[in-house]
């Protein structure tokens, strides 16, 4: 029975304890809640400023972001113009090339032709006859050769000068000498001792001329 009553005695003991405990917990709890400062006007404060600084701080990045945006698109601009103009200026180079690539070929055959045309000039036409078969077949070569080399020339851009009684033009033509002519306006050609040539819309060699001078 005293065991019995031990244990029970200890049962109720433990009981007490943990309800002293308990009671000091909240009262520990309540002291703390008023402990700590009922204003809530100040801890909005608190979580406002923040969020402000935080606004601010976005709002300088925004800008910082948008300039450095308006300045890349700048740059894009100015490259997209500088490969255009660069497209533009080796199309123009390639479409040249295919135009006047031949220049310095045709450049040389001009003394051909001039050979051929002097050579057929040469030969006197009351000479050119049926009882002269020699002559005559190398005549009729001649001009042959030299009408098909014209052929020729013009297949490929190539086109003579030959400017007598046309206006002078210092780009097309080369003034050797000036005479006085009546009849004739003053500034036209009124000789051409050599004939030019033209590949496309360059001169390749000018026609040698004299030019009527005012009087």
């Amino acid at each position: 029975m005293a065991a019995r009553s031990v244990r029970v005695l200890g049962q109720k003991l433990g009981t007490l304890l943990r309800v002293q405990r308990s009671s000091l917990g909240c009262s520990r709890l309540m002291c703390t809640a008023a402990q700590q400062p009922n204003n809530p006007s100040a801890e909005e404060e608190k979580n406002k400023n923040p969020a402000e600084g935080n606004t601010e701080q976005l709002a300088a990045e925004k800008a910082k972001l948008e300039d450095q945006i308006k300045e890349v698109t700048d740059k894009y601009k100015r490259a997209l113009a500088d490969t255009e103009n660069l497209r533009l200026r080796s199309q123009k180079l390639v479409e040249e090339a295919k135009l006047y690539g031949i220049q310095g070929f045709c450049k040389d055959l001009l003394e051909v032709a001039d050979i051929l045309e002097k050579a057929t000039q040469s030969v006197p036409k009351e000479e050119i006859k049926a009882d002269n078969p020699h002559l005559k077949n190398l005549y009729e070569g001649l001009v042959m050769t030299e009408v098909q080399m014209q052929k020729v020339f013009k297949k490929h851009g190539v086109n003579k000068l030959n400017p007598l009684g046309a206006k002078f033009d210092p780009y097309e033509h080369e003034a050797l000498f000036h005479t006085p002519m009546e009849g004739k306006e003053p500034g036209t050609v009124a000789l051409v001792t050599k004939v030019g040539y033209k590949l496309h819309e360059r001169t390749l060699r000018p026609a040698l001329v004299g030019v009527v001078k005012g009087t």
